[in-house]
């Protein structure tokens, strides 16, 4: 097997760092359901994937581009999350840690179903028209809808973590994920906290779902992969921590383009998570997590 050059390792960090800020976006949701919430969410992929499917819909529906539609998609995910964890995870919280799992377990299976149900099996994908074009010159270039979608994943983020670090609602959130009990005897209203974190993890998850959507194909199945993914990206960054879950996304995404690069395309996901137990064995916290 011969090894690649320096231009194809250097074409592949820059690709990893353009997926990896995806991965991010798309795992940020997951950091903040675990690391507020305190619930290990297994749907997560599915919300995912909801938000490609969601964006496929307005797609179908309006004719527009579907980079106009993503934050559209995003919502309507979002809609989804206020009663999922309102009406289904919080009553069966009150039964221990093992619950929501097993119900979030459940839900990623339905839901999951329903889409194969309502839409087929079928790999779809979203084309914003982007792909054929590229921003680069010389041996390194990208297509403009990596550029784009990158572009966009890290303003979100970087909103997600003023909102959650700078404003009286993420103080809010964090005095109920941190000290719930004291935060309701002060007025904080924890339990509509939840339902408000959740209900941005999903819009979150569903906008992540509908960029990487444009960059890659999509079938019902494929909420998998971005648990996988995600779990790795929330470990490495440390949960609840956005910088980290930036980093650790970014991280896994050069990882991945250079495993791919080296081993081929089939071997993208199995590096990723090699490089993440690696990782992990090293600093179990995370990168910006706290050793208990």
């Amino acid at each position: 097997m011969a090894l690649p050059d320096s231009a194809a390792l250097l074409q592949a960090l820059v690709s990893g760092l353009l997926i990896g800020a995806l991965l991010a976006l798309a795992a940020l949701g997951l950091s903040l359901v675990v690391g507020i919430i305190r619930v290990v969410n297994l749907m997560h992929g599915e919300l995912v994937v909801l938000g490609a499917y969601a964006a496929y819909a307005l797609v179908q529906l309006t004719g527009l581009n579907p980079l106009l539609l993503a934050p559209l998609a995003a919502l309507l995910v979002a809609l989804l999350g206020w009663p999922i964890e309102r009406y289904i995870l919080q009553p069966v919280a009150r039964h221990g840690a093992e619950a929501p799992l097993l119900t979030t377990f459940a839900l990623s299976i339905i839901l999951q179903n329903l889409l194969v149900f309502l839409v087929g099996g079928d790999t779809r994908a979203l084309d914003s028209g982007l792909g054929a074009r590229r921003l680069g010159t010389g041996a390194v270039s990208a297509p403009l809808i990596y550029v784009i979608a990158a572009l966009v994943a890290l303003v979100v983020c970087a909103a997600v973590h003023v909102l959650i670090t700078r404003s009286d609602f993420g103080r809010r959130i964090r005095a109920s994920a941190e000290q719930p009990d004291d935060a309701a005897v002060v007025g904080v209203a924890v339990r509509r906290y939840y339902a408000l974190t959740f209900m941005l993890a999903a819009g979150v998850s569903g906008l992540g779902g509908a960029l990487l959507g444009m960059v890659f194909s999509f079938t019902p199945a494929a909420g998998v992969d971005y648990l996988l993914t995600g779990f790795a990206v929330v470990v490495l960054g440390g949960v609840g921590s956005v910088k980290g879950t930036l980093l650790g996304g970014l991280g896994l995404g050069v990882a991945e383009s250079l495993g791919a690069t080296v081993l081929g395309d089939g071997y993208r996901l199995f590096i990723g998570l090699v490089a993440f137990l690696v990782f992990l064995m090293l600093r179990p916290q995370g990168l910006f997590g706290r050793r208990t």
